[in-house]
């Protein structure tokens, strides 16, 4: 089974063409090319599939097995795959996720590939930045869900071992909660990621902690603690989260570069459409293959 690694500014996911071929037993194939023994390790795995509704059907995994809704990190890497791999020769793509229907559009350069690049080369030049409509933030916290009686999560006071944050929860399908501290470079994100991670008589099914920096209006430092993985090096879904915190307080303005340990990505959150936009590259980090017939069952 060939699969690529591919990563998006943070979060490193397995890429698999699954409209050639037939896959069975998904959830133990994701724990299998999630498996850091294996030498693959990568934050899940993401399946490229037919449509009836879009151009693909994008179906990520994470590392346990469980099926994901969206990511959209995850996202922007798929625009690269289907292009880079000649799967379509299109720049505008629709493209089907659990959480709903997604679009991204594409640039691409012409250039010479480089070595990694050699034997999946797109017809027509390269994919050098994705442009990712991941629709509307839901703050509601029946969706999210969360365990409060308000019915929005918005910078609500939570003692957190000895310090008390202001969280604001948001979600895509895939649960976030931000919050602003002083200075994000010697912040003990494992401290205090795991232990709200794990205050499940808060957030139900766990979530993903955004920890936030102002540096300006139009500037924002995080690090990202993801849930049941650690410390990443970027998410792109945290750093929307970060700037749909900063706008509901009044902190910054709807566009923002989010800068993360994986690199910086430009979030605009439109006022009209109230529509996240996530611009940033995605790079391929090796393709390989692998013998994974004992596990798929073909």
């Amino acid at each position: 089974m060939k699969f690529t690694k591919m990563q998006a500014f943070g979060n490193d996911y397995v890429y698999i063409d699954a409209i050639h071929q037939e896959l069975r037993n998904l959830p133990e194939l994701a724990r299998f090319v999630s498996d850091r023994h294996f030498a693959i390790g990568s934050d899940g795995m993401v399946l490229i599939c037919p449509s009836e509704k879009g151009d693909f059907r994008m179906r990520m995994f994470n590392p346990d097995g469980s099926e994901g809704e969206m990511c959209g990190n995850a996202l922007r890497s798929v625009g690269k795959y289907v292009y880079d791999h000649a799967l379509t020769e299109k720049t505008d793509l629709v493209i089907e996720t659990l959480g709903g229907i997604q679009r991204l559009k594409l640039t691409v350069e012409q250039r010479e590939p480089t070595c990694a690049e050699k034997n999946f080369a797109g017809k027509h030049g390269f994919v050098s930045n994705i442009r990712a409509d991941i629709g509307k933030p839901r703050l509601d916290t029946k969706v999210i869900p969360v365990a409060t009686k308000l019915p929005k999560f918005v910078e609500q006071p939570v003692k957190v071992l000895d310090k008390t944050f202001y969280i604001t929860a948001v979600s895509w399908g895939n649960p976030h909660c931000a919050m602003f501290v002083e200075r994000v470079a010697d912040f003990d994100v494992e401290g205090y990621g795991r232990e709200i991670e794990y205050m499940t008589e808060l957030f139900v099914n766990k979530t993903n902690v955004t920890f936030a920096e102002l540096v300006s209006r139009d500037y924002i430092k995080i690090r990202e603690w993801e849930r049941g993985t650690g410390e990443t090096i970027g998410c792109g879904t945290g750093c929307c989260t970060a700037v749909v915190a900063g706008v509901l307080t009044g902190r910054c303005d709807r566009t923002v570069t989010v800068e993360q340990i994986g690199g910086p990505l430009h979030i605009e959150w439109d006022e009209k459409t109230n529509h996240m936009f996530m611009t940033g590259p995605s790079h391929t980090v090796f393709e390989g293959e692998i013998d994974a017939s004992d596990v798929i069952g073909c």
